[in-house]
This record gives C-alpha cells, structure tokens and sequence, in this order.
C-alpha cells in the first residue's frame, strides 16, 4: 500500500508539475519584464536522469498518478521527448502546458513519445494585441499548434486564457465560440500576483463570476460537478462544448488543491504561492538515500499553510514570477 504525501488538513497530494526550463521564446508582458530575465545556467536545471528518479519516487512511494511538464517554455529543452518517454513509462496521466507556439511541428513526436494532453496558453485571438501581450507577432503559428494538437490525437487540447480586466476580457465570448469550433476546452483563468514586474493589483482582475456572468448573456451555461481540479466546470446547455473557470483570486480552492511542484532549478514547493522552498537538487547530488529525499518532500508537504491568503493583509507574494516556478 502507497505512502500517501499528506498535510496538516489531511488533503492528499497526487498531482505533480515539473518545470524543465525556465527559459521561454516569448516575453509576455505579464510573466517577464522588459529587460528579460537571468535565465539559470545549464548545470543548475535538473537533467532528465535526476527528473526521472524524483517522479518515479512520487509515483512509487505517494501513489503520484499526474504529472504535468511545464517551464519557462517546455519545447525549448532539448530532446524533450526522451524525458516524455521516461516520465510516459511511469504509468501515469502525463499532460504538458506550453504556449504553442512550435507545436505544428511537435505535435507528433510528442504524441509518439508518450504525452497524453496538452494545455495550450493564448490570451488573446487579435494579432496586435497577442503581439502585445507576448512580445512576439506568432498568434498564426500558435492557431496553428492548436490544430495540430487536435489533428495528432492529443485528448483534451485545452487552451488557458489568462483574462485581465481593460486588457483582454472583451475576448471572452469569443475563446467560447472559438472553443466550440475548434473542438477544445477553455479554461479562463484569474490575473493572479505572480507576474514578473510586480505590477500585479486587484482591479486588474476579471473575477471568475465576471466571466461566467459575460458567457451566459451570450451562451447559457449549467455548472457540473466539483472535482479536485483547479477548474470549476461549465456546460453550454446547447451542447456544443463545456469551459472551466479558475478563480484563484476571487475564490480560492485551496482546500480541494492536490499539487505540489519541482521548479525547473530542482526546488520543492508545496504550493504555487508558497514562500519557501525544499532543495532536492541538493539532495539528489550529495548521494542521499530515496528515504532520505522521501523524508524531505513529507516534511514540505506538512507544513503546507491552510490557503494563499490573497487579498488579506497577511499575504506574502512569492519571490519568483509564475515562468520562474512553473505552471
């Protein structure tokens, strides 16, 4: 029977992310400042051997069925697929979130390697204002990977808009139609503070409820069941597609959450708002035991606070951007 990776609020951890980069061939507006970022040099960033015996530890030992690769981003790490087929051999539920942008052109030799799902990142379906947001003119290249994603079998494509209010949540009943057509999920997600300039206030955000209540004027919608994923579910009572919210800000699920991180630097974090960090690169280069790397990631996990405590006066911004930590 499974050791189970557990905190003081008896809430099971079982979803993994992995960061394999931080480096990424965009410049969003939101995940990196004008003058670019210090990316970390190569001997700092976990290779795939060290990768591959955390993740099998998780799956082994706390019964881990879910890793999602993620950076920076991740089609930039060289020879990816040979970390998706070791990660793939795990037996587990094996999903990667990238921008899209060279995904026309990887699609199959993802799929082929052993990578079930995809998230596709776009915030924006105008040319100028993508351009505007990523600080690069690809919005084509990534419609692009959005089809070929679909047309190599990956099931769901689901593509992660990130709304901001006065920026792009004019856009919202238009991801919904364009979800319908293209034949993938939309999940809207909250401006969370976690952008790289620090820029980050409350009235920038365009509340889960907003986004609900702009998509059902347009597209009558029926909440479905809860699960312990990030995203509360919408069905159109049409029938032609359902979209997720994550309301992050507005409405924490901090106490359904199941995921815990290794940053692409080989840093624990048992949160994405967390303040702290467990070093196992460390760990895994000093020779310690699996029991020893075990005993390190319980401990983390333990002392997992009950919720982010955004919009309290108590709330403590983490000190690396979302691109830094990892999806």
């Amino acid at each position: 029977m499974p050791e189970q990776l557990i905190d003081g609020f008896g809430r099971i951890h079982r979803d993994l992310r992995i960061a394999v980069t931080d480096r990424c061939n965009f410049r969003c507006t939101y995940c990196m400042p004008v003058e670019g970022m210090k990316w970390q040099p190569r001997s700092e960033i976990l290779t795939f051997e060290e990768i591959e015996r955390l993740a099998r530890l998780m799956v082994d030992r706390y019964d881990v069925d879910s890793i999602r690769i993620t950076g920076g981003e991740p089609t930039v790490r060289a020879r990816l697929t040979v970390l998706i087929e070791k990660l793939a051999g795990l037996g587990v539920d094996l999903s990667m979130t990238t921008n899209g942008v060279t995904m026309e052109s990887v699609a199959h030799d993802l799929r082929s390697a052993g990578l079930g799902r995809v998230n596709i990142s776009i915030d924006s379906l105008r040319r100028d204002r993508f351009a505007g947001i990523t600080r690069r003119d690809n919005l084509r290249e990534v419609l692009a990977g959005i089809d070929a994603a679909v047309e190599t079998g990956f099931e769901p494509v689901k593509l992660n808009v990130v709304v901001m209010a006065g920026v792009n949540d004019d856009e919202v009943v238009d991801f919904v139609e364009f979800g319908v057509e293209r034949g993938v999920v939309v999940r809207f997600i909250e401006f969370m503070p976690l952008d790289a300039d620090g820029g980050w206030h409350n009235e920038k955000v365009f509340t889960g409820q907003q986004i609900v209540d702009r998509v059902s004027e347009v597209h009558p919608l029926e909440q479905l069941e809860r699960t312990s994923a990030p995203a509360t579910r919408f069905r159109l009572l049409d029938g032609t597609g359902e979209i997720g919210v994550i309301s992050s800000v507005s409405e924490s699920f901090c106490t359904a959450c199941d995921r815990v991180r290794i940053t692409a630097d080989g840093q624990f974090r048992n949160c994405l708002f967390a303040t702290g960090e467990t070093d196992v690169r460390a760990l895994l280069r000093n020779g310690s035991s699996d029991d020893v790397i075990a005993r390190a990631l319980e401990d983390s996990v333990a002392s997992k606070w009950a919720g982010h405590e955004i919009n309290r006066v108590n709330f403590v911004r983490p000190s690396r951007s979302m691109s830094q930590i990892g999806g």
